[in-house]
């Protein structure tokens, strides 16, 4: 089994936007809790305003330069026996799942997915290490023809 013969493809441009509203929830919470503790913490010590404004900043990029990075380094593919997920830009993730392990498949969308126009195919497998593989940011359509293509799969190796 080599993974090199599989051809990886982008996610769907729409989950930059997935990612960019996730992250703003995220970053509005994360700002909401800073701009408290400052109020509480450091305003009564003449330092008000220091930690909202750092939280706010760090909000921003987080919405501005994450997201687009995320989508950039999110790669999949399915194979004649793999599929195989690449993510990180930070931390670097190659995963291969032999399409044998495979026990059931979800296709699932979230309200923000629904938004704009993405799915995730959650692949679960026989074993405790990854036994859960998501492909987020999957076409709906795209996301249904590789949970079928992987069911046939499973489906003539259990016959």
């Amino acid at each position: 089994m080599v993974a090199d013969e599989i051809q990886l493809l982008p996610v769907e441009p729409g989950y930059k936007n997935v990612l960019r509203v996730r992250m703003g929830v995220f970053g509005l919470v994360f700002a909401g809790l800073a701009f408290v503790a400052d109020r509480l913490l450091l305003a009564p010590a003449g330092y008000g305003g220091l930690l909202a404004g750092f939280a706010s900043l760090l909000a921003i990029a987080l919405v501005v330069v994450a997201p687009q990075r995320a989508y950039r380094h999110l790669r999949y593919g399915v194979g004649e026996r793999l599929l195989q997920v690449v993510r990180g830009w930070l931390f670097h993730t190659d995963t291969v799942v032999p399409l044998v392990r495979v026990q059931h498949l979800d296709v699932v969308r979230g309200p923000f997915d629904k938004m704009f126009g993405t799915a995730s195919l959650v692949v679960h497998t026989a074993g405790t290490h990854n036994s859960v593989v998501t492909v987020p940011g999957l076409a709906p359509g795209r996301a249904a023809e590789m949970r079928d293509i992987i069911r046939e799969h499973v489906s003539a190796d259990a016959a």
